[in-house]
C-alpha cells in the first residue's frame, strides 16, 4: 500500500454480501436447513414433484449465491432465473407464503449472522416470497 488512506484488498468495503456471510458454505446450511422444514410442510412438500428434494435444494442453493455475489454456476446451468415463470404452475398462495417464511425464518436464525445480515437476507425473501404469491386465498 502506498498511501496512508488505501483500504487493503479483502475488506468488507470491497466483500460481496455472499463473501460477508461465509460464502458457499452458508448458503448451503441455510437452504439445507429449509428444506428440511419443507419436507415435512403438509402445504409445501406437494409443490416439489421429484421424490427426492435435492435437486430443488441444488438449484435453490445456487440461485442464492449467485443473487448475492458468488458463482454464476446458476445461470450457466438454468439461464435467467424466471422465478415468477418457474413458479406459475403451481398454486402460491397466502397460506404457502406463510410457511415458506416460517421454514426459511428458521433456517436463518441458525446462521447467527449478524443483525444487520439477517436484515438484508430477510427483507430480501420475504420480498421474493411475497413476489411468489399467484392464488388468493
Amino acid at each position: 500500500m502506498d498511501g496512508v488512506n488505501e483500504i487493503p484488498r479483502g475488506t468488507l468495503q470491497e466483500q460481496t454480501f455472499y463473501e460477508q456471510i461465509g460464502g458457499e458454505e452458508t448458503f448451503r446450511r441455510l437452504v439445507h436447513r429449509f428444506y428440511e422444514g419443507v419436507a415435512e410442510d403438509p402445504i409445501l412438500r406437494p409443490m416439489y414433484p421429484e421424490e427426492d428434494l435435492g435437486p430443488a435444494e441444488e438449484r435453490f442453493t445456487l440461485f442464492l449465491m449467485q443473487y448475492w455475489g458468488g458463482p454464476t454456476t446458476y445461470s450457466q446451468h438454468r439461464g435467467h432465473p424466471r422465478l415468477r415463470m418457474r413458479h406459475a404452475p403451481f398454486a402460491v398462495d397466502r397460506a404457502a407464503h406463510d410457511a415458506w417464511l416460517k421454514h426459511m425464518r428458521t433456517a436463518l436464525d441458525e446462521l447467527g449472522l449478524t443483525e444487520e445480515q439477517d436484515r438484508t437476507l430477510w427483507n430480501y425473501l420475504t420480498y421474493a416470497a411475497a413476489s411468489m404469491v399467484n392464488t388468493a386465498g
